[in-house]
């Protein structure tokens, strides 16, 4: 359907709503305040630049009954009812009554999970078509890109959107490419449709940064005769660019306090300055385990936290340092031996970082995979079954849901049925770890936006109508 056609039909569209309000309501979500530093710290990394309009009207609560409910919190309860009232869950609990004009779902035989959270995808910066002048994801300039930000290369009219969504993917990341130390900053987006980015973008949630170590940069730049062109090289440009923003950020920190003539920008430090003030997440592309542990050294000398390392095939080697260090890992079940680095990978890493308790969960890194993290999970998780560890569907699910929200700094909003949270909800037909299972209801803050069974509830962007008209059909 067309994204006017949302709006006339009643579905859930994006609207505007005051930029000053979502600038403050981001400030409030990272930890920014009216103080002098927090006004320094708006200032440095520009947290209200491009602000969310994204919003979603409430037509009717929705009442979904007797169902087994995956929380995300390692509960599974069967037979239960889940209560959706303006945009959030309201109850969870047995008989509950429909309250007026409440479209009721029956849940007999189904099951229902939260919404599956992708920390690591590239749509509407590599977007279907393929085709080079569409291939937006990776300024490969130079090796250190901070000031890119990935929303301003995001195609909201990428046919793959919809097609996550009907895998049951309510929230992604947007990642810029790994062949950057620094590849600039990333966008946590809400699955809906928008004439632009800022109409998709998550409300409140904390930018990224994404970074890469390994073969990407040294490559890249190493092909080009530049630095960095080997580990060691990597890790140089990595301290020398935070050494700069350290005192880049120290300059404006002076001026907040001091007054004066303010320091004069500079978008690269920017984006670094606002990782050391805490409120830009840091995401590291690594594969090696000796390279993870170089990386969580790199941080404790310039005192940044590294939010989630991404792929990271050798997370099982560091499992007790990623949970000593407080840093998630973000994992295939079982893509690897493409490269080098990828080669040494056991099926049981995610189950191995996750008993080590480490914050753990599945990425797809892949417009495909992106449809099916279901899947990918339930491989990861009988891949820790045949290794030995204890590990059931109501905590399994914690990888594409909970945790995934955690490394984006939003599982307070997220990630997990409880009350007062957004509802972000899949109901599927059956035990979402199936391969004959689908997802075919899925809900976003309350509103349904996908339905298996209705065509007019199943988004299709500007873009494809023409080729859908002229196939007469939707492939």
């Amino acid at each position: 359907m067309q994204l006017h056609a949302l709006c006339r039909g009643g579905l859930p569209s994006p609207r505007a709503i005051a930029a000053a309000l979502t600038a403050a309501f981001l400030l409030t979500g990272c930890g920014g305040d009216d103080t002098a530093a927090g006004k320094g710290a708006a200032d440095f990394a520009r947290l209200d630049a491009f602000p969310s309009t994204y919003s979603i009207e409430q037509s009717r609560p929705v009442l979904i009954t007797g169902a087994t409910l995956l929380t995300g919190t390692g509960e599974m309860l069967e037979n239960t009812d889940l209560l959706l009232e303006d945009g959030k869950i309201a109850r969870i609990d047995d008989g509950l009554k429909a309250p007026r004009d409440a479209l009721v779902v029956n849940g007999e035989g189904k099951w229902v999970t939260p919404g599956i959270i992708d920390v690591h995808s590239h749509l509407g910066n590599y977007p279907a078509p393929a085709i080079e002048s569409s291939q937006d994801g990776n300024e490969m300039t130079a090796p250190n890109t901070a000031e890119v930000w990935t929303e301003h290369s995001v195609w909201t009219q990428d046919p793959q959107f919809s097609l996550a969504l009907a895998g049951g993917v309510t929230t992604l990341q947007i990642l810029p490419g790994s062949a950057n130390l620094f590849g600039g900053r990333s966008v946590t987006l809400k699955n809906v449709p928008g004439r632009r980015v800022q109409d998709m973008k998550f409300p409140g949630a904390p930018y990224g940064l994404k970074m890469a170590c390994g073969e990407n940069p040294k490559r890249v730049y190493g092909g080009k005769g530049q630095a960095p062109s080997t580990r060691m090289g990597n890790v140089a440009g990595y301290r020398k660019a935070w050494n700069a923003a350290s005192k880049y950020k120290e300059k404006w920190e002076k001026y907040a306090e001091n007054g004066g003539e303010p320091p004069e920008r500079d978008l690269e430090m920017e984006t670094l300055a606002g990782v050391l003030n805490g409120d830009i997440l840091v995401h590291n592309h690594c594969y090696r385990g000796e390279e993870m542990a170089v990386m969580m050294d790199v941080a404790k000398e310039f005192d940044f936290q590294i939010s989630t390392f991404h792929h990271a095939v050798e997370a099982y080697k560091v499992a007790d340092l990623l949970a000593e260090n407080n840093v998630c890992a973000a994992m295939w079940a079982d893509w690897w031996g493409f490269k080098h680095e990828a080669f040494d990978m056991t099926e049981a890493n995610i189950a191995i970082v996750d008993q080590a308790r480490a914050c753990a969960m599945i990425h797809s890194d892949s417009a495909v995979g992106i449809q099916h993290l279901n899947e990918e999970t339930a491989k990861a998780m009988v891949a820790g079954q045949r290794a030995g560890f204890d590990i059931g569907p109501e905590h399994a699910v914690t990888w594409m849901t909970l945790n995934p929200a955690k490394a984006l700094g939003i599982a307070g909003q997220t990630g997990s049925l409880e009350k007062g949270k957004m509802a972000d909800v899949v109901v599927w037909s059956g035990n979402p770890f199936s391969v004959y299972t689908q997802a075919e209801k899925v809900f976003i803050d309350g509103e349904l936006m996908y339905d298996r069974d209705d065509p007019a509830r199943q988004p299709r962007s500007d873009f494809e109508l023409g080729i859908i008209e002229a196939e007469g059909e939707r492939l």
